[in-house]
């Protein structure tokens, strides 16, 4: 996990939170430099849906974790094989 950076939670509200969600995964920055993750969840709010999040939505943002973390791992091989194929067209 340290390549990840350390973990931390990250709230939903005062009950809810995901556990351990590496640093690195919610500093992700893409696009116009938003936090992925935190802009996920800001368009969700309760306020702004007039809802709870639904079971299938905090999957998501479990999921969306993985697959960040999963970027950030393999990064470097993902840079190097991209150099490789722009090498040999």
């Amino acid at each position: 996990m340290t390549r990840l950076g350390p973990p931390l939670d990250v709230y939903l509200n005062d009950v809810a939170f995901w556990r351990s969600v590496p640093t690195s995964v919610w500093e992700y920055r893409v696009g116009g430099g938003y936090q992925v993750v935190k802009k996920w969840l800001s368009y969700r709010e309760g306020a702004i849906l007039g809802r709870p999040l639904t079971s299938a939505e905090v999957r998501e943002v479990s999921s969306m974790i993985r697959r960040i973390a999963a970027l950030i791992v393999l990064q470097s091989f993902l840079d190097a094989n991209y150099k490789s194929v722009v090498a040999k067209s």
